[in-house]
């Protein structure tokens, strides 16, 4: 039987050092089979001493690594602080900061950074195919500073949200939430993509949902008057998702700038649709999913 939790401990007892961290990445990225990143061969040799790199492709005569052709690539971070870096965002529920990741890591706090943000890089979806069914729960939240926080003038933009951010989340009940940072008229763009026609859908009475009668079997709770369940409507579910973004967001991040809170937003879904892999299941799939995924400094800070 798979144990679901792996404690720190034993992370450590499974990978003790440089080289069983970078057999377990080839094993998961290849099982077993180099291939080359560049153009795909098998057609590979093993280099003496593993330089300049550990392998060398016989078809297109360049080196390569299990960093070649994904997210790692050109990282110099040993592959153990990947896999201890993925360990640590798995295990924390509400997110870890840059800041003690660098602690725990022995980095610099701008490298630590880097390195989570290149790992919530790969949770990225590039595109879901199947639509959610059944009962879906569909809500918007916004994230941004506290107005009591604010210098007095800037309160009236706050009350009118036109400084901070909207995400809109689809979560189908006991399953998968999907969440993306939208402009607010866009929720229902984000509804359609992501919900079979036909479906219930369980909605608050924003105006913003009011079309939705046409394509779903739509419910909606009128939160204005104090409704927030009625039966089966309610929005409750996704409402508790907000609730962890919120306090990852206040107690652990404190700031999601509205450049990279896409990618915040990702991290926080991604754990909660895989919240039942055992740790090391989780981490093989973030491997998994690396390959084919870049994201360079110079993109990750651009304008």
């Amino acid at each position: 039987m798979t144990e679901t939790h792996l404690s720190l401990f034993k992370f450590f007892e499974q990978f003790p050092n440089e080289e069983a961290a970078r057999l377990y990445f080839e094993k998961r990225r290849w099982n077993g089979e180099a291939t080359c990143g560049h153009c795909g061969s098998e057609d590979v040799s093993e280099c003496k001493n593993h330089k300049p790199m550990p392998y060398r492709c016989k078809t297109c005569r360049k080196h390569f690594s299990v960093r070649t052709g994904t997210v790692l690539a050109e990282s110099r971070l040993p592959l153990q602080k990947w896999l201890l870096a993925m360990y640590m965002m798995t295990t924390a529920r509400k997110g870890i900061s840059s800041v003690q990741m660098a602690k725990e890591l022995g980095t610099t706090q701008k490298t630590a950074w880097f390195l989570a943000q290149r790992i919530r890089e790969t949770w990225m979806n590039n595109g879901d195919s199947d639509k959610l069914e059944g009962t879906v729960e569909v809500d918007e939240t916004y994230i941004g500073g506290k107005s009591k926080n604010m210098h007095a003038r800037d309160r009236a933009a706050r009350k009118q949200f036109t400084n901070k951010q909207a995400v809109v989340g689809v979560l189908k009940r006991d399953g998968e939430v999907r969440a993306a940072h939208v402009e607010r008229r866009a929720a229902t763009r984000m509804v359609h993509d992501n919900v079979a026609q036909g479906a219930t859908v369980m909605t608050d009475a924003a105006s913003v949902y009011k079309h939705l009668d046409q394509t779903f079997d739509h419910h909606v709770v009128n939160h204005s008057v104090g409704e927030y369940v009625r039966g089966q409507a309610h929005t409750n579910s996704i409402e508790s998702f907000w609730a962890l973004l919120k306090r990852g967001h206040y107690g652990i991040y404190h700031y999601m700038s509205p450049k990279h809170l896409h990618r915040y937003v990702t991290e926080f879904a991604h754990r909660h649709n895989t919240r039942n892999q055992p740790t090391m299941d989780f981490i093989a799939s973030t491997i998994t999913k690396a390959a084919g995924k870049r994201l360079t400094y110079a993109e990750l800070i651009s304008a």
